[in-house]
């Protein structure tokens, strides 16, 4: 890069572009290394055991298992599923046999298919560890039990074949993957837990630093701006926001032609960022979690007495809400991520309900929130 003030329109502010993908491994894995050594224990021994990954959404849980994957060695073959993407039998075992043969299964029998898988890992004299991400929806489509027993018990139907090992990942905290396991399979699944806490903010602040001394040429991310992100990408507890808010507002410094970013590439960046994270987590919600916090947004662009109790006695009187499945409906909006509830002064004070979008941006997609 020269020292011109502007970029030629040939020129760009990203020195790797790549680095800013979801599915980037990082060189180092910051503050993960505790899980990771969870997991490395996990793979030691006669064979693969099993375990359950939990943690909210942006916490790395997918980034450690494919950099335990990257790191493993000797008779095992991982293979990582995408079960958002994935939630059939065949559309796993699909999965699971295009990396072992390094093509697409021309066949679309399932037996055909697990006869492929089984017939290679014979071949190779391996162990399977397969790595199931977002396994919930393979509960929502009804194939988890079946899928876990098959791939659990893998050798019986081959004499050739070794024990298999399953990591189930999931971002969903009020779901427990064992307990949703019916008697047959708990029997051989017996899964580690390995938790997943929200990243601090001083250590989201360490990985997007890492990230935009690899993706950027120096002096493009300034440290005060990179600090504002941090706090955003903390505040909403998904790194994940933070690396899109770095390449969305380095994008509009590069289109503008200028060779550093600004405030204002930052709050044009957060408009377009943050809005698709608050849209995801109210699909997500009931009817009744989603009109109350209509109402919550309504009743705090209104600047008007945000304590929980007066939250209540505004929201009762435009639903038919009675005081438990208020609370039960204010703890879900907390757990997604939408409100925090904050402690008064005092003890048994009565918490203040915060949102964390802007009372219209709430009000508008919950109005219109496809």
């Amino acid at each position: 890069m020269t020292h011109s003030p502007l970029l030629r329109s040939d020129q760009t502010l990203f020195r790797d572009p790549d680095v800013f993908d979801f599915a980037y491994m990082p060189g180092h894995l910051h503050h993960r290394d505790a899980q990771l050594q969870e997991l490395a224990f996990l793979l030691q021994g006669a064979g693969p055991r099993n375990a359950v990954l939990r943690g909210p959404p942006g916490t790395g849980k997918t980034t450690t298992v494919r950099r335990a994957f990257f790191e493993l060695t000797g008779e095992f073959i991982p293979v990582y599923v995408n079960c958002r993407q994935n939630h059939t039998l065949l559309a796993v075992y699909r999965c699971i046999a295009k990396d072992l043969l390094g093509y697409a299964s021309p066949s679309r029998h399932l037996d055909d298919t697990r006869e492929a898988i089984a017939a290679r890992l014979g071949e190779k004299d391996a162990r399977l560890l397969v790595c199931l991400d977002d396994a919930n929806y393979l509960i929502a489509a009804g194939t988890y039990n079946l899928l876990l027993y098959q791939l659990l018990r893998l050798y019986e139907g081959w004499e050739e074949i070794r024990g298999a090992g399953v990591f189930a990942v999931t971002s969903d905290l009020a779901l427990n993957l064992y307990a949703e396991a019916d008697a047959s399979v708990r029997s051989v699944f017996r899964p580690a837990e390995v938790t997943f806490l929200p990243y601090a903010r001083a250590e989201i602040r360490d990985i997007l630093a890492d990230r935009a001394r690899q993706g950027l040429y120096p002096g493009v991310m300034p440290p005060s701006v990179l600090d504002r992100i941090a706090r955003i990408a903390a505040e909403e507890q998904d790194i994940r926001v933070g690396i899109d808010l770095i390449r969305a507002a380095v994008r509009r410094a590069e289109a503008d032609g200028r060779r550093r970013v600004t405030p204002g590439d930052l709050a044009a960046a957060v408009r377009v960022t943050t809005a698709p994270v608050l849209q995801a987590r109210v699909t997500d919600l009931s009817a009744g979690e989603r009109a109350l916090l209509c109402r919550i947004a309504e009743h705090a662009r209104e600047g008007a007495d945000m304590a929980s109790g007066a939250v209540f006695e505004a929201a009762r009187e435009y639903l038919a809400v009675g005081k438990s499945t208020y609370h039960e409906h204010l703890k879900a909006l907390a757990k997604i991520g939408i409100v925090d509830l904050v402690p008064g002064p005092g003890r048994g004070q009565e918490r203040e309900v915060r949102l964390r979008y802007d009372p219209d941006e709430v009000v508008s997609v919950c109005t219109y929130p496809d």
